[in-house]
């Protein structure tokens, strides 16, 4: 089909990078990442890129969305879209097969139900110009932005005035829309026990291989305990280690709860996801074999 993709999504330390590169090798395609920290820069142990799996064969399989911007810049959803969109038309000009490998919920909500947004609503500087504000002062703008207000409570409550203006600033500025694609979604998801025990595996070879010192880095190049703790698991929990605001076995411990804990919103996530009727094909490990069968099963259907 013109516009088929593949999605392998399912929590953290369960194998779908690995997976997807197979996948991506097999079937002449590209990984785009939806996660929403492997997009910074010199995070990359603590966000498991493992830039390494991404050669397969004596080929490097490319990837987007990984490394695009500084960890001391923000990266929202409309920023995600955007690229996703780069990143997906240079992927069909090369005639090669997008295949999107993550577990930001948010993200692949957005991808799968062709979400659109407008820039305004995610404008970091332009919300923060307007908190300076009075109340009265909101109140005015709004008006002279819109005389006719058919919603009172947008003159009454802060938040809403604040959202309506950049609504009403928005008016005629272009908006960004997710691309129409046919998904084939696979979902790695093992037994609870299992991915608890691979997230507890994975952090003690994380620990003893550099998550530590690249925190470290990060905070020599000028990044900030606040901004690191805003980072969570990982950066948060060694940030406040590293901070002398927990020991390294409470380090240890906390993290590697709020990483199971972290899991577990994934499946959550997954769990809305069907219940819209997106179809998602389970997969108790990432086979590649299973994977290949369902794929080829699915676009014989297609």
């Amino acid at each position: 089909m013109k516009n088929l993709a593949i999605s392998v999504i399912g929590p953290t330390a369960v194998g779908k990078t690995s997976l997807g590169v197979k996948i991506a090798n097999k079937y002449n395609g590209e990984i785009i990442s939806a996660d929403s920290r492997q997009v910074y820069k010199g995070m990359d142990i603590g966000t498991g890129k493992d830039l390494n799996e991404y050669f397969i064969d004596g080929k490097r399989i490319p990837a987007h969305l990984i490394d695009i911007i500084s960890p001391q810049d923000e990266f929202n959803l409309f920023m995600f879209l955007t690229e996703f969109n780069k990143a997906v038309k240079k992927i069909k000009k090369a005639g090669k097969l997008p295949i999107l490998v993550g577990g930001t919920g948010l993200f692949l909500h957005a991808a799968f139900n062709r979400y659109k947004l407008n820039k305004a609503e995610f404008d970091k500087t332009k919300i923060d110009e307007l908190k300076k504000l009075t109340d009265n002062k909101l109140r005015k703008r709004l008006t002279d932005l819109s005389p006719r207000q058919h919603n009172t409570t947008d003159l009454l409550e802060r938040e809403r005035i604040i959202k309506a203006i950049l609504i009403a600033e928005a008016e005629g500025a272009d908006f960004i829309e997710a691309p129409a694609l046919n998904f084939v979604n696979l979902c790695v998801l093992p037994d609870r026990k299992i991915i608890r025990k691979r997230i507890d595996a994975r952090l003690n070879v994380r620990l003893q291989n550099g998550m530590i010192e690249e925190v470290e880095r990060l905070i020599e190049q000028g990044v900030s305990y606040e901004r690191l703790e805003r980072f969570g698991l990982e950066y948060r929990y060694i940030s406040l280690y590293l901070h002398g605001k927990l020991s390294y076995n409470d380090m240890r411990q906390k993290l590697a709860s709020a990483i199971k804990r972290f899991a577990k919103r994934q499946i959550t996530w997954i769990r809305k996801f069907e219940k819209e009727g997106i179809k998602i094909h389970y997969l108790n490990s990432p086979d590649f074999e299973k994977a290949e069968n369902i794929i080829d099963s699915e676009l014989q259907r297609l």
